[in-house]
C-alpha cells in the first residue's frame, strides 16, 4: 500500500482544525474526517478502516479519551494507531491518553513537520507489527500441521496392528469433544482446560493405543479370552505407549502436545476406585485426560465388532457405563456422558465400521 492509499481519520469538533490537518496531510495521505466521537467510532469500525487516527481530546458529548477507550475495547479497531492532537499539555493529560492505548500525544499549536514525522513513524511501526503477526500466524499454522502429521503417523502405526480401529479413532475423537465441551463448565476441570485446549485433547485421542505396536500378535489377535498371563502382557501396551510418546517428545526437547498424549496412553485403563492398571491410581490422581478416555474407550469397545465378540446395542453399552459411575469411571464425566447419550449414538452410527455395528446402534 502506497502512502497515498493510507487513510488518516481526523477527529475534531472544530472545522478549522480539521482543515489545517487536512492541508498538512493531503499530499501524502487520504484524509477522512469526523466532527464528534460517535461519528469517529462509526467510521473506524467500517471498511475500509483508517490506518491511523488523529484524535482531539476536548469535544462536546463524548470526549477523545472515551473515544480512545472504546476503540481499544473493540477487537475490530483496537490495533489502529491513535495519536491525540490537543491543546492539553499537562503531563497528567498525556499520561492518561497513553494509558488508554494511544501511541502518541501531540500538543497544539500544530507543527506540520512533527505531525508528519510522527504519523510516518507509527504507520511504519504498525506495518512491521502486522508483518510479525502474519509471520507468527504462518508459523503457528506450520506447527499445527506438524502436530497433525505426527499424530496421524503414529495413529496410522497403531492402526497397522489392528485393522478394526479406523472408525474407532473418529468415534472416540468426536465423543471426547462432546464430553470436553461440557466439562469446561464444571469447576472440577477448570484448571485442566486452562492448560489444555479441546482441540489438542481430541487430536491426541487416536494415540491412546499406540503402545499396542509392542504387543505380540498371538495376544493382540487372539480370538478368545486371554489367559491371566497373556492379560498381564496386554496391560503393558499402556507402558509401551507412554514410552513411545515420551521418547518422541524427548526428540523435541521441550513440553508439547505429546505430554498429553502420553498421559492418555498411560492412564486410560486406570479406574476411579483404584482397581485399574498400570499404576492403580484412583479418583482425582488419575489425569483428567485419562478419565475422559476411560469412559469413551469402554463405550466404544462395547459397541464395536471385534474378532472375539459381536457389537453390543447402544442402550446396553450406556447401561454399563452408568453402572461404572464412581467405580470404574469419574462420576461427573459419566453424568455428562448420560446427558449426551443420544448424540453419542448418532456419532457412533455415522462412523460405524460395519453393518453389524450399525444394526446394534439402531436396535
Amino acid at each position: 500500500m502506497t502512502p497515498k492509499q493510507k487513510r488518516i481519520l481526523v477527529v475534531d469538533d472544530t472545522i478549522d482544525n480539521i482543515l489545517v490537518l487536512r492541508e498538512i496531510l493531503l499530499d501524502e495521505y487520504t484524509v477522512i474526517a469526523a466532527s464528534n466521537g460517535s461519528e469517529a467510532l462509526d467510521i473506524a469500525s467500517s471498511d475500509p478502516k483508517p490506518d491511523c487516527i488523529l484524535l482531539d481530546v476536548l469535544m462536546p458529548g463524548m470526549d477523545g479519551y472515551e473515544v480512545c477507550r472504546r476503540l481499544k475495547a473493540n477487537d475490530e479497531t483496537r490495533n489502529i494507531p491513535v495519536l491525540f492532537v490537543t491543546t492539553l499539555s499537562d503531563e497528567e493529560d498525556e499520561s492518561r491518553g497513553l494509558e488508554l492505548g494511544a501511541v502518541d500525544y501531540i500538543t497544539k499549536p500544530i507543527r506540520p513537520a512533527v505531525v508528519l514525522s510522527r504519523i510516518r513513524n507509527h504507520l511504519n511501526l504498525k506495518e512491521y507489527q502486522d508483518h510479525l503477526m502474519d509471520e507468527v500466524e504462518k508459523r503457528t499454522k506450520e506447527i499445527v500441521k506438524m502436530q497433525d502429521v505426527t499424530i496421524y503417523s503414529l495413529a496410522a502405526l497403531a492402526e497397522t496392528r489392528d485393522n478394526e480401529l479406523s472408525g474407532h479413532f473418529r468415534r472416540t475423537q468426536h465423543v471426547s469433544e462432546i464430553l470436553a465441551h461440557d466439562m469446561t463448565k464444571h469447576p472440577f476441570y477448570l484448571d485442566f482446560f486452562r492448560k489444555t485446549s479441546i482441540d489438542i485433547l481430541c487430536k491426541s485421542i487416536p494415540l491412546h493405543d499406540v503402545g499396542k505396536v509392542g504387543t505380540p500378535d498371538h495376544i493382540l489377535f487372539k480370538p478368545g479370552r486371554l489367559t491371566p498371563e497373556e492379560f498381564e502382557v496386554m496391560k503393558l501396551h499402556t507402558v509401551h505407549g507412554r514410552d513411545i510418546l515420551q521418547r518422541a517428545e524427548d526428540v523435541l526437547n521441550h513440553d508439547s502436545f505429546l505430554s498429553l498424549a502420553s498421559d492418555i496412553a498411560y492412564t486410560h485403563h486406570e479406574k476411579w476406585d483404584g482397581s485399574g492398571y498400570p499404576q492403580g491410581l484412583s479418583g482425582e490422581s488419575i489425569p483428567v485426560s485419562g478419565r475422559i478416555m476411560a469412559v469413551v474407550d469402554v463405550y466404544d469397545a462395547l459397541i464395536s465388532n471385534r474378532v472375539y465378540k459381536q457389537p453390543m446395542p447402544h442402550s446396553k453399552a450406556v447401561e454399563i457405563i452408568f453402572e461404572g459411575r464412581g467405580a470404574h469411571f469419574d462420576p461427573t464425566i459419566v453424568d455428562i456422558f448420560m446427558a449426551h447419550k443420544e448424540e453419542i449414538r448418532k456419532i457412533s452410527l455415522e462412523f460405524a465400521d460395519c453393518d453389524s455395528e450399525r444394526e446394534a446402534l439402531q436396535a
